[in-house]
């Protein structure tokens, strides 16, 4: 498959996830699929907007060079247009380098996140009080705890289904534009990888 096309699939797949992303970070601010009566009823890794920004804006970008880039961006070593197909290739290893920056600040949010656990009403004894009881990350290994988080209803589920959403998708986003990297650099420096200047120094 030449650079360029291959490219070009990349960036078709990481819009969607993209999408996804924002979405969850959107939700996010829902605690338990309600509104918060107080902004600091929120968890305060939702406000950091590692799914919005890193795994969302930050991801579009490459994404959209990736989808621009033509099926003959990767024949640089023969032709006048040389340069332009080369510096086509070295523009997206850019691009492709802040995707795994945006992508790898989302999965180091959401993992913290996920370690510290959502901001709830608390439940001790006869105090209530909002707080993020699980900041140990026991909370992970240990369910029971998570009836002491009595209000919102399923808040623990609800932070741990969508920031764990959050890592895996950015996981597979950092991956990809890894890859395209590898793929730029093939595209920038080798040239022809779909046999087009082939063709082109036979007709000469």
């Amino acid at each position: 498959m030449c650079s360029g096309s291959f490219a070009k699939s990349l960036g078709i797949t990481l819009i969607p996830l993209a999408i996804l992303c924002v979405l969850s970070n959107i939700l996010l601010f829902f605690p338990g699929g309600l509104v918060a009566d107080d902004n600091d009823h929120i968890t305060k890794e939702v406000w950091y907007f590692g799914g919005i920004m890193g795994s969302g804006v930050l991801m579009t970008l490459p994404a959209l060079v990736f989808l621009g880039l033509k099926n003959n961006d990767c024949c640089g070593c023969c032709g006048n247009e040389s340069c332009g197909k080369r510096f086509a290739m070295f523009t997206s290893i850019i691009f492709a380098a802040v995707g795994v920056l945006g992508a790898g600040y989302s999965i180091i949010v959401s993992a913290v996140a996920i370690h510290n656990g959502p901001m709830c009403l608390y439940t001790n004894g006869t105090t209530e009080l909002w707080t993020n009881p699980f900041v140990d990350g026991d909370y992970l290994n240990n369910h029971t705890l998570w009836k002491d988080c009595t209000a919102p209803e399923g808040i623990v589920t609800w932070h741990l289904t969508l920031f764990s959403m959050l890592l895996v998708m950015g996981l597979l986003q950092a991956v990809l534009c890894a890859i395209q990297v590898i793929n730029g650099l093939i595209g920038a420096i080798c040239g022809d990888s779909c046999g087009r200047c082939g063709s082109t120094d036979g007709a000469v």
